[in-house]
C-alpha cells in the first residue's frame, strides 16, 4: 500500500459538526438583528422621507421701491492762500508760526524796508524842492502880467513864465507819485491776513531772502466751512439753494445750508456738484468726510428679503426657494431673481415671485429641488415687510 492511500480523510462526523458551527452564528446574527428593534416595533425603512422644517415668508410684492442712497463729501475752507511778498527782500520778521491763528488784518510778517525808508525820504524832499519851484515860478507870472498891463513887456513873457509854473506844476505831481509808490512798497513788504484763520505752513526763517511772490505762509480759513458733494442730476435738481440739510459725520449730524448747485454734470464723475455751508464751523473740522442721505421712490416690482433667503447664482442672478403645494404637503422649488437694492441684513429682489409665495428664509444648504418641507412662519417675518 501507497503512503497517499495511508492519509486519514475526514469523517462525516466531522462534517455534521462543520455544519452545525455555521447554523450557530447565523442564529446568533439573527437574534441580534432582532434586539436592535425600536420600543414601537421592529425597523421599518419608511418609503417617504420626513418633511425638513423651514422657516418662511410670505411675498408681498410693492410697486415701489423707497432707496435711501448715502452721498459723500469732504470739508473744506471756503478759503485757503498761500501768502508772500510782492517784492523780494531780506524778512525782518515773522509772527507767527504754524498752528497759530490769526485775525483779519494782523501783520505776519515785515521784510527789512530801510533801504525804502531812505528812498521814500528823498522823494518827499524832492515834492517840496517842486513846490517851492512852483511858488517861485506863480510869482514870476504875477510880475508878468502886471508889467504887461503897464505895457512894459509883451505877451510872450507872459506866455514863458506861464509855461515854467505849469512845468513846476508838473514836478510836484511827479515827486508826489514818486513818494506814494515807495510808501506801497513799504506797505507790501509786509504780509497781514487777508481774513481769520489757522497758519498751516511756515517755509522761511528770518534773515532769509524771500524771492518775489514765493510762499511764506499757508493760511486756511476757519470762520467758514464748507462740503461739496457731488449727485446725480436728478437728484440735485430737487434740492433747495437757502434749506438747511443735516449732514452725517463721524462725530455726529451736522447742519449745513445748501449755497448753490452748479448744474453742472462733471464728466469725469457724472454726477452735479453741490456746495453746502456748516452753520457751526466749530462741530466739525476741515478734512473730515460727511454724507447726505436722500430718500427717492423707483417705481420697481419687488420685495424686500433677509439675504439668508438667497444663494449667489449664475450671470449676477441669485436663486431661492419657495415652498409650493404638492398632494397634501409641500415641496421645495427653486426660483430666480435680481437683487436691485441692499441694505445691510436685508436686499429688495425682482423676479419669479407672486403674492402669497411662501419663501423659505433659513438653512438653503439643506434644502434640494423638489425636496418634501414643513413651512412655518418666520419668527421677525413682519420686520420684512414693505415698509422695510
Amino acid at each position: 500500500m501507497s503512503d497517499y492511500d495511508r492519509t486519514p480523510r475526514p469523517s462525516f462526523l466531522k462534517g455534521l459538526l462543520f455544519i452545525a458551527v455555521i447554523a450557530v452564528g447565523v442564529a446568533l446574527l439573527a437574534m441580534f438583528v432582532l434586539s436592535q428593534r425600536s420600543s414601537e416595533g421592529p425597523l421599518v425603512i419608511s418609503e417617504e422621507p420626513t418633511p425638513l422644517a423651514v422657516d418662511v415668508v410670505v411675498a408681498d410684492v410693492q410697486s415701489s421701491l423707497a432707496l435711501d442712497e448715502k452721498f459723500t463729501g469732504i470739508v473744506q475752507p471756503r478759503r485757503s492762500s498761500d501768502l508772500g511778498f510782492a517784492d523780494g527782500g531780506r524778512i525782518a520778521a515773522l509772527n507767527v508760526d504754524v498752528g497759530d491763528r490769526v485775525t483779519d488784518g494782523q501783520i505776519l510778517a515785515v521784510l527789512d524796508t530801510r533801504a525804502l525808508r531812505s528812498q521814500l525820504a528823498s522823494a518827499e524832499a524832492r515834492v517840496n524842492e517842486a513846490r517851492a519851484s512852483h511858488a517861485l515860478a506863480m510869482n514870476t507870472v504875477e510880475r508878468q502880467q502886471t508889467l504887461m498891463a503897464r505895457g512894459h513887456v509883451s505877451q510872450q513873457r507872459v506866455d514863458e513864465a506861464l509855461a515854467q509854473a505849469a512845468t513846476a506844476d508838473a514836478r510836484i505831481e511827479a515827486a508826489k507819485a514818486q513818494a506814494d509808490t515807495l510808501r506801497v512798497q513799504i506797505d507790501l513788504a509786509s504780509i497781514t491776513a487777508p481774513y481769520p484763520g489757522v497758519i498751516t505752513a511756515r517755509n522761511f526763517d528770518e534773515g532769509a531772502i524771500a524771492p518775489q511772490g514765493a510762499p511764506v505762509f499757508a493760511l486756511v480759513e476757519t470762520g467758514s466751512l464748507e462740503a461739496r458733494i457731488g449727485l446725480p442730476a436728478n437728484l440735485a435738481s430737487t434740492l433747495e439753494p437757502g434749506q438747511v440739510y443735516t449732514l452725517q459725520s463721524d462725530n455726529g449730524p451736522i447742519d449745513a445750508r445748501l449755497r448753490s448747485v452748479t448744474g453742472v454734470i462733471e464728466a469725469g464723475q457724472r454726477s452735479v456738484t453741490t456746495v453746502f455751508d456748516i452753520t457751526d464751523a466749530t462741530t466739525v473740522s476741515a478734512g473730515a468726510v460727511v454724507r447726505l442721505s436722500l430718500s427717492r421712490d423707483v417705481e420697481e416690482n419687488g420685495l424686500w428679503l433677509p439675504v439668508s433667503a438667497l444663494a449667489e447664482g449664475q450671470r449676477g442672478l441669485w436663486s431661492l426657494y419657495i415652498a409650493v403645494p404638492q398632494d397634501g404637503g409641500w415641496v421645495a422649488r427653486p426660483g430666480l431673481v435680481e437683487v436691485v437694492q441692499s441694505d445691510g441684513e436685508r436686499a429688495f429682489v425682482r423676479g419669479a415671485i407672486s403674492d402669497g409665495d411662501r419663501i423659505i428664509i433659513d438653512g438653503l444648504q439643506r434644502v434640494a429641488p423638489g425636496q418634501a418641507v414643513a413651512p412655518r412662519p418666520a419668527p421677525m417675518a413682519a420686520s420684512y415687510s414693505s415698509e422695510g
